[in-house]
């Protein structure tokens, strides 16, 4: 085997043994924490309210409103949260409805939008990976068997 097959087999391990938990991990942990208030959210299901924008935040390639958020009923709020769904006329100061499903770090526009195909996605990934991380340990524990006996 060349130099380069080396190379291959190298970043191969790396991916199984420390890839594959780490994607495992990220996607169980943020996407599980998240599917459900998604789901309730795209099907209407809880608090109603209004989300007034504060500040927006922007990466490489999208921003995000962050705001506080008030029950329609006035009983509840969130001081610092994350608006997901953002309808497009949004602006600093603006105000849209949201729902609150209880989603860890923001609340859902009343518009919709993509996020619970987003974090069920994520959710699924992180399922496939653990998936494919129990098949390497079973089949390395069968190699090990096999080279022991």
């Amino acid at each position: 085997m060349g130099f380069l097959g080396k190379i291959s087999e190298w970043r191969a391990k790396i991916f199984l043994w420390a890839g594959l938990p780490l994607i495992a991990a990220g996607g169980i942990i943020f996407g599980g924490l998240d599917v459900v208030p998604a789901w309730q959210a795209h099907n209407g299901a809880g608090t109603a309210g209004v989300f007034t924008a504060l500040r927006e935040e922007c990466g490489r390639r999208s921003c995000s409103f962050h705001g506080s958020w008030t029950a329609a009923d006035g009983g509840s709020s969130r001081p610092d949260v994350i608006l997901y769904d953002e309808p497009a006329s949004l602006a600093v100061g603006g105000t849209t409805p949201a729902i609150d499903s209880g989603a860890r770090t923001g609340v859902f526009a009343t518009a919709g939008g993509p996020t619970y195909l987003f974090v069920t996605a994520f959710l699924v990934a992180g399922l496939a990976a653990a998936a494919g991380w129990v098949f390497v340990l079973r089949r390395a524990l069968r190699r090990r068997r096999a080279a022991a006996a």
